[in-house]
């Protein structure tokens, strides 16, 4: 679950984008007292998620629809399952639909991969982690889908970690001058956040080493063979994270390279669509 308030926002934003001054193809030919009921039926095999999501969307539009759940986020689907039924007027049903369908396909989309590269790495110690890399204004959700997915959120903005990556380090003048730079800054300002420092080779693994004082060492776009180096030379120094075009074909060799985070970017922006629909019965 997400912060109530962040919640309610988003849903209220995302209906009024959709349903602006009336859904009126649904007001033309239903009279607002017509009852009914739909089911979602489920088309796809995987993780589901955004039923709480969906019942808060429900409950939104029209407090009197009925959600009767019949499966919960982070269950196993398959083809044919029904995930819930809701009844009440026509019209909300209706005017709900669009964002009930969005929110879940999308949100199961980004479990099912979650889920599947975790169980590809669940032999090591490795963690999976998502990025920054979502859709403005929708992370809150899709992180949120990560973690029904059995990942772990990364940080959630620029605000909770410092993340110090090629351009810092480039704009900062070098490794070296990036890390003082920034203990300097937390201390003056009284800020404690985690330093993770990015390294583009072996000799930026050796000199962050030497320079000390930060948690992690991320490993960007490293090979195999020199992630394997890499552990090697921080021995247990800092916390590693690999990343960079990490995909289910090569995430085994580096989760048993000995890494302690992997970090995909695809979680949340390269998905295949999780197919679901609602239909009245």
């Amino acid at each position: 679950m997400i912060d109530k308030e962040k919640l309610i926002k988003f849903i209220k934003s995302s209906l009024n984008e959709d349903i602006g001054n009336g859904d009126h193809s649904s007001l033309a030919i239903i009279d607002n007292k017509h009852k009914n009921k739909a089911k979602l039926i489920i088309k796809d095999d995987g993780i589901i998620a955004g039923i709480e999501l969906a019942k808060n969307i429900f409950k939104i539009v029209d407090p009197s629809l009925i959600v009767k759940q019949l499966l919960k986020d982070g269950d196993n689907v398959v083809n044919g399952d029904i995930g819930f039924i809701v009844e009440g007027k026509a019209i909300s049903i209706l005017s709900s639909e669009r964002l009930v369908l969005n929110c879940l396909q999308h949100m199961s989309s980004i479990a099912t991969k979650t889920s599947h590269l975790n169980s590809l790495i669940s032999h090591t110690n490795a963690k999976l982690l998502d990025t920054r890399k979502t859709t403005p204004l929708n992370r809150d959700i899709e992180k949120w889908a990560v973690r029904i997915g059995g990942g772990i959120n990364h940080r959630f903005g620029l605000y909770d970690a410092i993340m110090l990556k090629d351009n810092h380090i480039d704009f900062g003048g070098g490794v070296m001058n990036t890390i003082k730079k920034t203990k300097k800054y937390l201390v003056n300002n009284n800020i404690n956040l985690p330093i993770i420092v990015e390294a583009r080779d072996i000799s930026e693994v050796r000199e962050i080493i030497k320079i000390g004082g930060i948690n992690r060492i991320l490993l960007d776009n490293f090979t195999e063979s020199e992630t394997l180096e890499a552990v090697k030379l921080i021995n247990n120094q800092f916390q590693i994270e690999s990343s960079g075009n990490i995909n289910e074909l090569n995430i085994v060799k580096y989760a048993e390279a000995g890494v302690d985070f992997i970090s995909v970017g695809a979680l949340t922006h390269t998905l295949k669509n999780f197919d679901m629909s609602l239909k009245s019965f």
